[in-house]
């Protein structure tokens, strides 16, 4: 057994474990990848050459680096079924919370709000591709990271063009109270959803993973928290807008990486 070792700079999420994980599944000399997101390191395990790896990894264009290669012995491999029950809850309360925050959004009419459950939409994806990543569903995986990514970038871009608009017309304060509460049970969701993650106390990369993805969230939910206090400080629309605006914008950000899966 040969260990192949690449630094992946832009590998810095689920997204991009999973974009290295579908492009290498098809090559039966890979028996395993063990991935440190934080570290941004990558190890394949593997029979015969690298050429055909280090090559797939460099199509992806994620600035990546071959460190060398010697001889190895696979890790143990972790039980995964803790690790998939703790990733459904994980995905089922980020899931539960789009669904919350875009119907509440829309009736507090809070940017922010719609925003931040786009936001929870794209985790979902991302976890939900991870679950249900089993070897020769690889072909029906990427046609709905294709969906799903097409669909984000169309939700997305919908917010955006409600942003302006609202930007330069006249349209009513968002509820204030809404933007807050809601919030408020969003970051509640994922500071569970965190401590979950973390209680598991693994080191599989997607475990990792998922705990800076869930942190990130807990910043964006103080982000519509802030908004909504100084809407009520204020008693103006343009807090909620530029909070919106620029979740969208990492809403975007997400959507391109989930079709970079498809490919």
């Amino acid at each position: 057994m040969n260990k192949s070792t690449f630094i992946v700079s832009q590998m810095d999420c689920p997204s991009e474990e999973q974009m290295i994980r579908m492009k290498l599944e098809s090559y039966a000399q890979v028996k395993y990848l063990d991935f440190d997101i934080p570290n941004r390191k990558l190890e394949v395990y593997h029979l015969e050459g690298n050429e055909e790896i280090k090559a797939s990894i460099s199509e992806l264009k994620l600035g990546d680096k071959f460190m060398g290669t010697e001889e190895a012995e696979p890790p143990v491999i972790e039980d995964q079924s803790k690790q998939k029950t703790i990733l459904w809850w994980v995905l089922g309360i980020n899931f539960g919370f789009f669904i919350i925050e875009m119907t509440t959004g829309w009736i507090s009419s809070s940017m922010g709000l719609i925003a931040d459950s786009l936001d929870m939409l794209a985790d979902s994806i991302v976890y939900a591709l991870s679950l249900f990543a089993v070897g020769g569903a690889i072909s029906r995986k990427k046609k709905v990271a294709k969906f799903s990514g097409y669909f984000q970038i169309a939700l997305a871009t919908l917010g955006f063009a409600e942003v302006l608009r609202r930007f330069f017309t006249s349209s009513e304060t968002p509820m204030f109270e809404w933007m807050i509460i809601v919030s408020i049970l969003a970051l509640l969701g994922n500071l569970i959803s965190l401590w979950l993650i973390n209680k598991a106390k693994s080191k599989e990369a997607h475990m990792q993973a998922s705990a800076i993805f869930t942190s990130n969230d807990i910043i964006v939910n103080g982000g519509v928290i802030l908004a909504g206090v100084l809407v009520y400080f204020l008693d103006s629309k343009w807090p909620d807008l530029v909070i919106g605006g620029i979740v969208f914008t990492f809403v975007m950000r997400g959507a391109i990486r989930i079709l970079k899966l498809s490919k």
